[in-house]
């Protein structure tokens, strides 16, 4: 089974064949149905209260330490069903300078599963380019082999 899997924001256009997921805490009001939930990689409590260096800190032992990331792919693949392709959606839009824990979400999954998890309409990006990364948080090809940020 091929896994594809996608991140972009609530409020971007989606193809019919792209299940639009949310892993954000909550789903915009007035959002149109056509959505699921997977409140498993939604941020804690901490979300909007911490620097971006501690939100990556707890992001990642508080939730993704904790999960399988192929368990991950295969509930959200689940989820969108043959023949979509699963985007993970949060509020955040790409290109406007913000940054994701979405962002966070592709590059574990990506790294764990040997894929590519890109933003929608940045397909081109290579992966530790993803839009809503952080700058302080890309993890360059040096940075990967040991888990490090690397030095700016």
């Amino acid at each position: 089974m091929t896994i594809t899997i996608k991140t972009a924001s609530w409020f971007q256009p989606l193809p019919d064949d792209h299940l639009r997921i949310g892993i954000s805490r909550g789903v915009p009001r007035r959002m149109a149905g056509g959505f699921r939930i997977y409140k498993t990689l939604a941020p804690g409590a901490w979300f909007n209260s911490v620097s971006i260096e501690r939100y990556d800190e707890l992001y990642r032992t508080e939730i993704l330490d904790r999960l399988d990331p192929q368990r991950v792919a295969i509930d959200l693949q689940t989820m969108a069903g043959l023949g979509r392709i699963t985007v993970m959606l949060c509020y955040e839009t790409a290109g406007k300078g913000q940054w994701c824990h979405r962002a966070m979400v592709a590059e574990w999954l990506a790294k764990s599963l040997g894929i590519t998890v890109p933003e929608f309409g940045f397909e081109q990006l290579p992966q530790d380019q993803h839009p809503l990364m952080p700058p302080q948080l890309r993890r360059g090809a040096a940075g990967a082999a040991t888990g490090t940020a690397p030095a700016r």
